[in-house]
């Protein structure tokens, strides 16, 4: 079982997310690799009990990724699962103008043998969805919104990473379209968009993962660091309530 954590928990903006990236590795060294390694594993391990109940041989899973951070995490997801005994397909929104640190998780998967595909299998397990994060900027457009909307037609289980691809992650707003994911991994501290009204029918159950960010940087953008340093006491992925606290 994950643990619920039944705590208050601090709701960052993205930009305040921004920063602590930054701070991660410009004051810490902890590097983006460090940082999609940890999101990654903890996806992993939330879909291995969530979806498959710690029984992932020969499961199918599905993992739409996209050429950021948020891809890259995905597919180190991908081949956590994979080691696992998951039978697993990769589908990329594009192979053009991937991040180096996303290239080289896909070029590891590659190496691995792992099936890279154009198309959703229906007799999938389950979704994971790493389509979009931070870099998204008005609706979803080509084959990311394809692939948007391919998720959501297709009646499959889906997990977001971070966010459900298409949710605005500034003002928590739904474009057209955004992925209708049964649970979102939120990374580090929930992002406040995730919670605003109309955002609640994309998200799903909300869960927190840890990917190693010190308490003490929270400080440095307002957070107490006593709010936080709890949170993954009983493990790096915990179920947080999903309270919706904005109306608009």
């Amino acid at each position: 079982m994950i643990p619920h954590y039944k705590g208050t928990v601090p709701h960052i903006s993205t930009e305040e997310m921004i920063e602590v990236d930054r701070l991660m590795i410009e004051e810490y060294g902890i590097d983006l690799t460090r940082m999609m390694e940890n999101a990654g594993a903890n996806l992993a391990f939330l879909v291995n009990k969530l979806i498959f109940h710690n029984k992932p041989h020969l499961k199918k899973v599905v993992v739409v990724a996209g050429t950021g951070g948020n891809g890259g995490g995905a597919l180190v997801a991908a081949r956590r699962l994979h080691n696992w005994g998951a039978e697993v397909k990769v589908i990329l929104s594009s192979q053009r103008k991937m991040k180096k640190v996303t290239q080289q998780q896909f070029d590891i998967l590659l190496k691995m043998g792992v099936n890279v595909g154009e198309k959703i299998d229906p007799d999938a397990d389950v979704i994971i969805d790493g389509i979009i994060g931070y870099s998204l900027k008005g609706k979803p457009e080509g084959r990311a919104k394809e692939l948007i909307e391919e998720i959501n037609a297709s009646g499959i289980p889906v997990i977001s990473l971070d966010a459900p691809s298409g949710l605005n992650l500034t003002d928590g707003m739904p474009e057209d379209p955004t992925v209708k994911a049964n649970a979102t991994l939120t990374l580090a501290l929930p992002k406040t968009c995730l919670f605003k009204h109309k955002a609640s029918k994309y998200v799903g159950n909300i869960y927190l993962a840890d990917i190693s960010v010190p308490p003490h940087l929270y400080t440095k953008i307002g957070v107490n660091e006593d709010d936080v340093g709890k949170i993954f006491a009983a493990g790096t992925v915990v179920k947080i309530n999903k309270v919706i606290v904005f109306s608009k």
